[in-house]
């Protein structure tokens, strides 16, 4: 089941409702009849002399949760604190799940079902399961329907959803990247490095992920991670650069570091 409130360091999206000189109100799109408050000064990080320079009404914000307070009903978010990252994986985020209840919408009304009866017979649960019901409906496109009777949905809906995911979606890679850095004193360093890299690669757990690392200059190396989806890509991204890092450090003046490039 859906929450009721967003939690405290949680990354929202929502439609800014009211703009005030001292703040702006936004209206949370994945929690209904949620409100949060941007001070301004949770606004940017430079200098805000007007609001209404950096916040209009109707526009689409992300912001972070600051503080939540249930029994007030309050909800303090901030932009200033969203980097560029989080703010474009919170859009594409938000696209999928529209899409995705588009989808689920479709499904439902071949079985007789209103939107609402199919997110709590089969569009929660896939959530709760998957993390996502597009990522949910993507799966069952590669490994077929029967995975989804075999979480104990029905098969009518299996069926329903099997048959509107294929009709509609088209999988398609997205691809992440970083630098990775990589130094050690060893004598026999350029080796101790070659098996780090080797270790990294060996450490993607999906057949379907891509991972390629490439030297661009030492002591850098670049990640790629060519992906089905966005969060796939991201964990596996994660895992090969801290593989490589932490085999790095066992050795002498072994040291490594990962940044995550802006695509």
């Amino acid at each position: 089941m859906r929450k009721d409130f967003p939690d405290e360091g949680e990354i929202v999206i929502g439609t800014v409702i009211d703009v005030k000189p001292f703040g702006a109100f936004v209206e949370l799109l994945e929690y209904p009849k949620k409100e949060g408050m941007v001070h301004i000064s949770e606004v940017s990080s430079g200098w805000v002399k007007n609001i209404r320079d950096f916040v209009k009404k109707g526009q689409r914000v992300v912001a972070k949760v600051m503080r939540v307070n249930k029994r007030k009903g309050q909800i303090d978010l901030s932009l200033k604190r969203v980097t560029d990252q989080q703010r474009k994986a919170k859009v594409q985020e938000w696209k999928r799940l529209q899409r995705a209840e588009k989808l689920l919408e479709f499904a439902g009304a071949k079985l007789g079902k209103s939107l609402e009866e199919s997110w709590e017979e089969v569009g929660h649960p896939l959530e709760e399961e998957f993390g996502e019901l597009y990522e949910a409906l993507e799966y069952i496109i590669i490994e077929g329907k029967d995975v989804l009777t075999e979480l104990g949905i029905s098969e009518e809906w299996a069926n329903a959803l099997y048959e509107v995911a294929k009709e509609n979606i088209e999988l398609t890679n997205v691809k992440v990247d970083g630098i990775l850095t990589l130094t050690t004193t060893e004598p026999n360093g350029i080796k101790v490095i070659k098996n780090a890299l080797r270790k990294a690669l060996k450490a993607n757990p999906y057949e379907d992920v891509k991972v390629d690392i490439r030297y661009i200059g030492a002591p850098k190396y670049r990640i790629e991670i060519l992906s089905p989806d966005y969060k796939s890509g991201e964990e596996v991204l994660k895992t090969v650069a801290n593989t490589a890092i932490d085999y790095i450090k066992k050795y002498k003046g072994g040291e490594g570091s990962f940044v995550r490039e802006s695509n």
